[in-house]
């Protein structure tokens, strides 16, 4: 079981702030591809991965990352600095 959570739009688009779910994917860009095969809502939010980041445990990751020993996946948008 991995917690999987959404911010900003992303959130918005799914409509739900973070689930827990069970996945055979190897890495995050697996767990997207099961994600988006799930609704239209999630197909949505993750049509375009270059509008998204990707965290594992609070660390910054790219969409190649293995998933192994991961418990939080978080997906959320570029963050900008001011």
């Amino acid at each position: 079981m991995i917690d999987v959570l959404y911010f900003a739009w992303v959130r918005e688009r799914i409509g739900l702030p973070r689930e827990r779910i069970e996945t055979g994917a190897e890495t995050v860009a697996g767990l997207v591809d099961e994600l988006r095969a799930k609704e239209e809502r999630y197909a949505a939010a993750f049509a375009d991965l270059s509008s998204l980041r990707v965290a594992l445990d609070q660390e910054l990751a790219d969409f190649n990352a293995p998933l192994a020993g991961v418990r939080e996946v978080a997906f959320f948008p570029p963050m900008t600095g001011g």
